[in-house]
């Protein structure tokens, strides 16, 4: 199952949505990319991981168009929808959680191996291809298998200015050690700079 995160889309799809922009010779959004790759790699089914308000809209512009594809399902990422002892405590949040509550918006409509993407990121078929033969290969260990695709830092800068990147530390055994959330991350003469401090890409 591939599960898109696309909860950030807004109200009724106004103009300046980043996710729906078409980015192909036909029109085509980054989505239909997304999913065209993921079939092609063998996923067969997605669930789309919206707002309750934009289920009819969604499946007017997008959802029915894919289900010419693949099979599609809907969770919904609302504020009620989180543990029981975290309601209280996070009574006046205003906006969707994030990556955390969308998969377990996702609770009861997945029992399968499943990989998890941004709406509006584009990740490229080999992506899709090293997840699936990850998600498709039996594994002995004590704890859940899980992995993620990662990409070299320097195939990931802007010419148009900084970007957000999660920097992974990789053990030698090729184990993630840790994720920093590292932002304005600018190219400047085909070296990354944060806070004026030079990244090494030959190491990331």
């Amino acid at each position: 199952t591939l599960v898109v995160m696309a909860a950030g889309i807004g109200s009724r799809f106004g103009g300046g949505i980043k996710q729906l922009e078409p980015v192909g010779p036909n029109g085509e959004i980054i989505m239909d990319y997304s999913i065209y790759d993921a079939i092609q790699a063998g996923f067969n089914k997605v669930v789309f991981v919206i707002r309750k308000d934009l289920e009819k809209d969604f499946d007017e512009i997008i959802g029915q168009r894919m289900k010419k594809k693949i099979h599609v399902e809907y969770a919904f990422q609302e504020l009620s929808n989180i543990p029981t002892q975290y309601k209280e405590i996070f009574k006046e949040r205003k906006k969707p959680w994030g990556t955390g509550q969308a998969i377990l918006a996702c609770k009861g409509l997945i029992h399968e191996p499943f990989l998890v993407i941004n709406a509006d990121d584009y990740y490229g078929k080999e992506a899709y291809q090293v997840a699936y033969q990850y998600l498709t290969t039996k594994h002995e260990c004590d704890v859940l298998p899980a992995c993620m695709v990662g990409f070299i830092l320097k195939n990931t800068l802007s010419d148009n200015g900084g970007v957000t990147r999660g920097i992974c530390q990789v053990s030698l055994d090729h184990k993630l050690v840790d994720i920093v959330e590292t932002h304005n991350i600018e190219k400047r003469n085909n070296h990354a700079v944060v806070n004026d401090q030079v990244i090494d890409l030959d190491s990331i």
